[in-house]
């Protein structure tokens, strides 16, 4: 592939994002491709070197802040006329109340999935002082000539232990995944804003 070829795919994916942006990653890319040839590469390996159009546009999209992509969309590319004007003053309670019903839903859920996440978290922690307190507790029944009593509780400690060193495991799976998950839920959301721009 030319650079030009490079550049215009490039220019593509990225549409949907500001106009400066744009320009600043062309910009960076070009140069980047200009170094490779000057120490040598041909201009297909210099391209093939940088990586491919879409690695980039999906690493762009992750960097860039959500407000800035949106701010964007929002943007008008022309004024509006009167008549479009008094249609959205008209729909307002329609489309305003959509529009705060679909956040409060996204909202909504992304509390709760991170509700479970803590929560899970909590019943390590619980495990984990259970089992502290146990150790403590037998030591407490020994002194005071409960032997029996403090046996039974440091095996109750131990077991709250182990179990504490399990959900500590699936504590982090969990949460490392909701993570995956979020970031894929608002990279998606940005895409979404990003080639409803590249359309119009």
């Amino acid at each position: 592939m030319s650079k030009q070829e490079f550049l215009v795919q490039l220019r593509k994916g990225l549409s949907g994002l500001p106009q400066e942006d744009i320009e600043e990653r062309l910009t960076f890319y070009s140069e980047m491709i200009d170094d490779r040839m000057e120490e040598g590469f041909t201009e297909e390996e210099a391209v093939a070197a940088v990586g491919s159009a879409q690695e980039i546009v999906a690493q762009v999209v992750a960097e860039i802040p959500f407000a800035k992509i949106a701010k964007e969309r929002i943007k008008s590319k022309r004024r509006l006329r009167v008549g479009e004007i008094v249609l959205l003053a008209l729909g307002s309670p329609i489309w305003l109340s959509l529009g705060i019903a679909v956040f409060a839903v996204i909202l909504s859920l992304t509390i709760s999935l991170w509700a479970v996440i803590i929560s899970l978290w909590a019943v390590f922690a619980s495990f984990a002082a259970c089992s502290i307190g146990g150790v403590a507790a037998c030591a407490v029944f020994a002194v005071s000539g409960k032997g029996a009593s403090g046996v039974a509780i440091l095996a109750a400690g131990l077991v709250c232990a182990g179990l504490s060193v399990f959900s500590f495991y699936g504590c982090k799976a969990a949460t490392k995944g909701t993570l995956i998950l979020t970031k894929k839920m608002v990279i998606g959301t940005k895409n979404c804003f990003i080639k409803k721009g590249a359309a119009e």
